[in-house]
């Protein structure tokens, strides 16, 4: 069974991708500063009526030094891990203007450095396999812009790059390399917009409504699948058309 690590599982997307990796058969570790609720419910269903299997282990991504060893942890317990999902984000939002210069360092240290030095951990387990697939969590504004989200937009599309080019650089040896781009989806981090900011997203698109995170987490699935074994280096958008 092969293991699969889904960073910001513990809730929201990441919960869904969880879900959706386990009921295709994948071993998923979960990985989160704390357990909730909804993930302890999600691991007693799997016991009971999934063919996948679920794992929580607690870590806090802020601590990039500790990477190495937390990998290394995960590699001594379940094994070669093949599978990565760099879904863990800040959101912060404000005008860049009046931003704290430690909220874009904690932007850029959780939504950049830290899954790069994670990627960079796990990749060493994918290269012993000559196989694997990682999919970073990316967003259409990383490419679009949204004003307020000039930090948050700032990270995401460093990570479109980081993506295309280790794309590159891991392909020759079977690996592939994706990045999926939702648009506002409805999660705790769109909670905070306005009745009438969802309003206009929604006008917006073209289907006129928000993806759910099914719809995020199904294309995550469809990457780590068989029928997407010669997509890599791409930017798969999920956002009911709102960048048509």
């Amino acid at each position: 069974m092969r293991n699969v690590v889904v960073t910001g599982g513990s809730r929201g997307l990441g919960l869904g991708i969880c879900r959706t990796l386990i009921a295709a058969g994948f071993q998923v570790i979960a990985v989160a500063r704390r357990d909730t609720a909804e993930l302890a419910d999600l691991r007693e269903d799997v016991e009971r009526s999934y063919c996948g299997r679920l794992h929580f282990r607690a870590f806090d991504l802020h601590q990039t030094s500790a990477i190495a060893q937390f990998v290394k942890g995960l590699r001594a317990e379940f094994g070669p891990i093949t599978g990565l999902v760099n879904n863990a984000g800040l959101g912060s939002a404000g005008i860049l203007a009046t931003m704290r210069e430690d909220t874009l360092e904690e932007l850029v240290r959780l939504n950049v450095l830290a899954p790069m030095i994670l990627t960079k951990s796990i990749v060493r387990s994918m290269l012993s396999e000559r196989q694997g697939c990682i999919v970073n969590i990316s967003s259409i504004v990383s490419t679009t812009g949204y004003s307020g989200l000039a930090g948050y937009s700032a990270t995401k599309a460093a990570m479109n790059g980081f993506t295309r080019s280790l794309a590159r650089e891991l392909g020759p040896l079977g690996i592939t390399v994706n990045a999926v781009a939702p648009g506002f989806i409805e999660t705790e981090m769109t909670h905070s917009l306005t009745p009438g900011d969802r309003e206009k997203v929604q006008r917006r698109s073209a289907l006129q409504r928000l993806p759910q995170v099914t719809d995020v987490a199904a294309m995550v699935g469809f990457l780590f699948s068989e029928q997407a074994r010669n997509i890599t280096g791409t930017v798969m958008t999920v956002d009911a058309g709102s960048t048509a």
